[in-house]
């Protein structure tokens, strides 16, 4: 049996052909619809047969499988069956329509975000979550940025590493965030939130932040984007987000479920933090009733 390469062993290929759309060529693009639009036919096509059902060159075929990290046509087609073994029902069967009752709404936007969660799941990397908490730990101080909807989830995980007792800041304004980011140095740590990774308040920032000698650590839906090209790593999550819905509850779901896990394994490394989180839930007791 052929060696599987480490992103065939991490990630659903399927979700990663979502997350690395955009970045991909013409004819690239094209060998992605062919594969999302019919799985199942992929995995038994030789590189010819993909690439003439894409219209496209073998050459091309290669280079998309490269550009997702495959080694080779071979070890793509091997992850796409193994996605296909344990698919989820497909998303289009939980769409609601105006007929849809109370219950049947509920039911259909629980199971939309038990799919999202399991695909958050699908997209984890080890390695590169690994080193994201290694870097935090290590980081005199975090700064975490984010604007507009990722604002919000910025100001989850500002909370989350204060009750930790890590040395944390969060900046949302576009100003603050560039002002802040033209003063980070060596040993500081900057946790970049954008869920399309383009948005240029962030992205110019986290440039200079890295410019400054500071560590980079983005969370992202897209793995090519313009601020993945400055983090390492890079922490990806799902997004279903169309352009009229920016900042869509379900992305929340997927930046927030994967944060928790990042901090949840933080707090199991920190020597301090049991004591962390007492202080400071000691400190608003009072606060109660």
């Amino acid at each position: 049996m052929a060696r599987l390469g480490p992103r065939l062993q991490q990630t659903n290929t399927l979700l990663m052909i979502s997350s690395v759309y955009s970045s991909l060529t013409k004819a690239e693009k094209k060998v992605a619809d062919v594969v999302k639009n019919n799985p199942e036919e992929a995995v038994l096509a030789t590189v010819t047969d993909l690439a003439e059902q894409a219209g496209v060159g073998e050459t091309s075929v290669i280079r998309f499988c490269r550009k997702l990290g495959f080694r080779g046509f071979h070890e793509f087609k091997l992850s796409v069956a193994q996605d296909l073994v344990d698919r989820a029902p497909s998303i289009s069967n939980m769409r609601i329509g105006e007929e849809d009752d109370v219950m049947t709404v509920a039911r259909k936007l629980t199971m939309q975000h038990e799919l999202l969660l399991k695909n958050t799941l699908d997209l984890v990397n080890v390695d590169h979550l690994k080193a994201a908490i290694r870097k935090m730990l290590e980081a005199n101080r975090i700064l975490v940025y984010g604007v507009g909807s990722s604002g919000i989830t910025a100001l989850d995980l500002h909370y989350r590493l204060l009750r930790l007792g890590m040395n944390v800041e969060v900046h949302r304004d576009a100003h603050i965030i560039a002002m802040s980011a033209a003063l980070v140095r060596k040993g500081d740590l900057v946790f970049g939130i954008s869920t399309s990774g383009s948005t240029r308040d962030l992205v110019d920032p986290v440039r200079q932040a890295k410019k400054n000698g500071a560590e980079v650590v983005c969370l992202t839906s897209h793995l090519r984007s313009p601020i993945a090209a400055y983090a390492d790593p890079v922490l990806l999550v799902p997004s279903r987000e169309m352009p009229t819905e920016g900042g869509a509850l379900s992305t929340k779901f997927t930046q927030i479920h994967l944060l928790n896990i990042l901090t949840t394994l933080l707090s199991m490394k920190l020597d301090t933090a049991a004591e962390a989180l007492e202080r400071t839930a000691m400190s608003v007791a009072d606060k109660l009733y």
